[in-house]
C-alpha cells in the first residue's frame, strides 16, 4: 500500500476554502461516497497545478491512490482539504492530501500522477519551473509509478458493471473516481462503514460500456469482456458501523 507519509514543516501547502458535500456526493446514510472523496482530491490537485499556473502547460493522470477512511465526512459537513507534494520521480510524482471535518486527518490519501506531455499524451520529465514549486515539500523523497498489485487468479466471483458516457472527463476516458463505484455498490449493498482502507491502481482507460467486475477476498479487478484490466483494488480493513441499540 502507498506509504502516508506526514506533512513537511518546509515547502507548499495548498488549501481553498472549505466544501460542502452536497446531495449527490451522499449514500441514503449521508455517509459521503468514496468516488466523491476522490473527486475532491483531484480538483484540489488541478487547483493547486492553477494557483501557481502551472495547469495548462502539462497533463496529469493517476496511476494509484490510497484512501484511508478514518472516520466518513457526513452531508453537509464543512471539509478542510490541504495538500501537498511528498514524492518525486522523474516522469512522476505524489501528492499527499488530508480531509478534515470535525477531526484532524479523517481521510488521508496518497495519489501517484503520471507526468504527460499535453499534446503527445507521453510521459515526459517534470519542469524545472514544476521542480522549483513543488520540490522542497517533497524532501528528497523518491517514488515509483511501477505497478504492484496481482494480475486476477482463476477462483474468483464475478459481476457486470456498466460505465456511462457520463462518467467520461476532459482526457475522453471514464474519470478515475467512477471506477470507485462498484466498490461502492458493494458496500451499501453489504451495510455502512465508519471507516476503511483501500488502493487502487488505474492499469489501461476505459471507454464506456459493459465491463466485469471480479472479487476474490479484499482484491477487485474491473476488466473488459475481452479480459484487459483497467483497474485494480485491495481492500485492507473496513470498519462496519456498529448497530444501534435500542
Amino acid at each position: 500500500m502507498q506509504d502516508l507519509v506526514a506533512a513537511p514543516e518546509r515547502g507548499r501547502l495548498f488549501s481553498e476554502p472549505p466544501v460542502r458535500p452536497g446531495l449527490a456526493d451522499c449514500a441514503p446514510s449521508g455517509r459521503v461516497r468514496l468516488d466523491a472523496l476522490a473527486r475532491f482530491v483531484q480538483d484540489i490537485a488541478y487547483a493547486d497545478a492553477d494557483d501557481v499556473g502551472l495547469s495548462q502547460t502539462t497533463a496529469w493522470v493517476v496511476r494509484r491512490t490510497r484512501l484511508r477512511v478514518n472516520r466518513f465526512p457526513r452531508f453537509g459537513e464543512r471539509l478542510e482539504l490541504v495538500t501537498f507534494c511528498s514524492g518525486l520521480g522523474r516522469m512522476w510524482a505524489e501528492r499527499r492530501t488530508s480531509i478534515s471535518g470535525s477531526v484532524a486527518g479523517e481521510v488521508e490519501v496518497a495519489s501517484l500522477w503520471v507526468h504527460l506531455d499535453p499534446v503527445r499524451g507521453r510521459p515526459t520529465p517534470l519542469t524545472e519551473a514544476e521542480l522549483s514549486v513543488w520540490g522542497e515539500s517533497a524532501r528528497g523523497r523518491k517514488v515509483t509509478a511501477r505497478l504492484r498489485h496481482p494480475a486476477p487468479g482463476e477462483n474468483v466471483e464475478r459481476f457486470t458493471w456498466h460505465f456511462r458516457g457520463t462518467e467520461c472527463d476532459l482526457a475522453g476516458h471514464i474519470n478515475n473516481a467512477a471506477y470507485l463505484q462498484p466498490l461502492e455498490e458493494e458496500l451499501l449493498r453489504d451495510g455502512e462503514l465508519d471507516s476503511i482502507d483501500m488502493e487502487i491502481e488505474y492499469r489501461s482507460p476505459s471507454q464506456p460500456g459493459d465491463k466485469l467486475v471480479l472479487r476474490h477476498g479484499t482484491r477487485r479487478w474491473i476488466i473488459s469482456p475481452e479480459g484487459e484490466t483497467h483497474a485494480s483494488l485491495i481492500v485492507a480493513d473496513r470498519a462496519p458501523t456498529p448497530p444501534q441499540e435500542v
